[in-house]
């Protein structure tokens, strides 16, 4: 019997409270290769872009969070897929389908988290749940959506790509607690030996990766939120891979272990999204 394949267009951008997600997932779903062997299912998501998500038990926007992970959770149940594909959106997208996975692959699940920062911060450290997402499927994270969790996946089925440890905030530092292994993008740019021996070390048959844009440099890829015209200071760090590193990392892997899933999160298409913004302004278009 074939691998059925879901694609779940989920263009959620209250977990980051930046509206902007909801367009890069829009353009996202046109922007990936297209099959007609695989479904795609659009997860209701609030569009009201301008409103101000109010502070629910310390997590911005946390009703409609929670309403869109339950949506998304019912759809994965329905399906029930064997692969699944999810084009988003902030990077809270990946609670409800890696916890799908990890149940469906009996809690074997690897996770490759593909990413700048680790995501693993507590409700104590930040009102946003993107920040929290991997912490939520370790158990931690913000206990509201941890508790949302059937299948907790275990630490050392965790491995970070690309972070920046060397940037790491107080918010953090689970990644210290946890032990969680990582590889830094100087390590990676090398080879992908680091991710295959914790494939093999684990004995990981299938994994799901968590690719956040923003794991890649803004030299190299510009429609990422670091990369935005004229911006003086992310704030934040910034990531040093280049698309050709991660698709490297990723061929490499495929020929370790079976990807079961991919989430790709923060895309930020700037020219897109300040030309559509200006010709907005245009009578023309607005009659």
């Amino acid at each position: 019997m074939e691998n059925k394949t879901l694609r779940l267009l989920l263009p959620q951008w209250q977990g980051g409270n930046n509206s902007d997600y909801y367009f890069g997932a829009e353009l996202l779903s046109h922007i990936v290769p297209q099959s007609d062997d695989s479904k795609l299912i659009r997860v209701p998501v609030n569009d009201d872009l301008d409103q101000k998500l109010p502070i629910e038990h310390g997590i911005e926007g946390e009703e409609q969070l929670m309403a869109q992970l339950d949506a998304t959770t019912k759809i994965l149940e329905e399906e029930a897929p064997d692969k699944v594909i999810i084009l988003g959106g902030d990077c809270s997208i990946s609670q409800a389908p890696f916890d799908y996975l990890n149940g469906k692959y009996n809690g074997k699940l690897g996770v490759l988290w593909l990413d700048a920062h680790p995501d693993v911060a507590a409700i104590e450290d930040s009102t946003r749940d993107h920040e929290m997402v991997l912490g939520n499927l370790l158990g931690r994270g913000a206990p509201q959506f941890s508790a949302k969790v059937k299948n907790v996946i275990k630490r050392e089925n965790v491995f970070f790509a690309g972070l920046i440890y060397n940037e790491l905030r107080s918010s953090d530092q689970d990644v210290n607690r946890l032990k969680l292994p990582y590889a830094v993008p100087d390590e990676l740019k090398k080879d992908s030996q680091s991710i295959i021996d914790w494939i093999n070390e684990n004995q990981i048959e299938q994994i799901a990766i968590h690719f956040d844009l923003d794991v890649l440099s803004p030299q190299d890829f510009r429609s990422i939120y670091p990369a935005e015209p004229y911006l003086k200071d992310f704030g934040a760090a910034i990531g040093e891979l280049t698309l050709k590193d991660v698709t490297r990392i990723l061929t490499d892997i495929s020929e370790q272990a079976e990807i079961v899933g991919l989430s790709i999160a923060e895309h930020l298409p700037w020219d897109a999204m300040n030309l559509r913004a200006a010709l907005a302004q245009i009578t023309i278009f607005n009659d």
